[in-house]
């Protein structure tokens, strides 16, 4: 069995459940925490997640074997 795909597109990580019965306010109260905490981690590490991101979107190079066919 494979492992669920989160909505990061990752494969592994922390899978995670949101309550249906939060209020509006503790669903907003999460959400500026999370907010907040991206601002933290991005004012440290902003360039290296930049560079991380873009080595793992990186294509290997595919060797060509001949003329493209049609």
């Amino acid at each position: 069995m494979s492992a669920p795909v989160l909505p990061s597109g990752r494969r592994h990580g922390i899978a995670f459940t949101v309550p249906e019965d939060w209020t509006p306010e503790q669903a907003l109260a999460v959400f500026e925490l999370l907010e907040d905490l991206r601002e933290v981690i991005c004012s440290r590490y902003l360039a290296d997640i930049q560079r991380v991101m873009r080595d793992e979107r990186q294509q290997p190079e595919r060797p060509l074997v001949g003329p493209p066919s049609f």
